[in-house]
């Protein structure tokens, strides 16, 4: 049997949002990727075996990919004005139970939705270390060229050196026209506002009770892996951060490597984290 496949917009106070779907689950799984990239990055997740037994939901942010950009910067581009932009969505999209996986910006996103989407029974993060206010270099390796991550106006060789340091020498073509799409004012506006906006992410998963899923490329070099270590989540899947052995960038910055030359690692390991999830709401 032929499984459900949909791409559509939906309007939102924050802008139109580009939205494809597949899968019959009954428990939604909503994919939120990163800075200036697209819900293309969830394309060997749409095309596994996984939508045979969910439901996964990928988006562009404001700003983003397919969607429009923000109507007002202000209010949407900073990492309230997207997570309410997703809550918004769930809405709309009549999703009463959810589980949220996150991916750089997005897991960040997701840990702010902790307190804002009562339907998510489940968060599962990679390359998104749960920052304080007074803290926020300690969760990353200082790369100069992400940088680039919050400057408003970007050329093409910041654009190149961007998209090889979080994807790898072979990324997509797609990938760079992705960064060179997204609207800048997200990058300056969310840089800006870090410190003052949202949730203090460490914090919230130190004390929240909805189970948090995880799992980073083993040798990120974006990322400090041994920060992830330090925190003392409230509900941490198996009780550890893992890392995926031979994954040199972000988790999904390699997701050719994983799909084609380690068994599919990712939709295995993604999988288990939903069951857990699902298991523990």
């Amino acid at each position: 049997m032929a499984i459900s496949r949909q791409q559509h917009m939906i309007m939102t106070s924050h802008g139109s949002i580009s939205v494809e779907e597949i899968g019959e689950g009954d428990l939604p799984v909503l994919l939120i990727h990163g800075n200036s990239s697209s819900k293309g990055v969830f394309r060997y997740q749409l095309q596994s075996q996984l939508p045979e037994h969910l439901r996964l939901v990928a988006f562009d942010l404001p700003g983003h990919g397919r969607s429009s950009n923000a109507l007002d910067p202000m209010r949407t581009y900073t990492l309230s004005g997207f997570a309410d932009a997703a809550v918004e969505l769930v809405a709309k999209m009549n999703i009463a139970d959810v589980i949220v996986f996150g991916w750089s910006l997005g897991g960040h996103i997701g840990i702010e939705l902790m307190h804002h989407l009562p339907a998510m029974r489940g968060l599962m993060i990679s390359g998104s270390p749960p920052l304080d206010r007074e803290n926020f270099a300690q969760g990353f390796m200082g790369l100069p060229q992400v940088r680039a991550a919050a400057r408003e106006d970007l050329n093409d060789t910041d654009i190149d050196d961007f998209v090889e340091a979080i994807f790898g020498k072979s990324a997509e073509p797609f990938l760079r026209k992705e960064m060179a799409r997204a609207d800048g004012r997200l990058r300056k506006v969310l840089f800006e506002h870090r410190a003052k906006d949202g949730a203090d992410q460490r914090l919230t998963a130190e004390t929240s009770q909805i189970p948090l899923a995880v799992v980073n490329g083993g040798a990120d070099r974006i990322v400090n892996l041994d920060y992830f270590d330090g925190v003392s989540f409230a509900n941490l899947w198996e009780g550890k951060c893992y890392r995926l052995p031979g994954l040199v960038t972000h988790l999904f910055g390699n997701l050719r490597m994983v799909s084609t030359h380690s068994s599919n690692v990712l939709p295995v390991t993604l999988s288990p984290a939903i069951v857990v999830c699902s298991k523990h709401s």
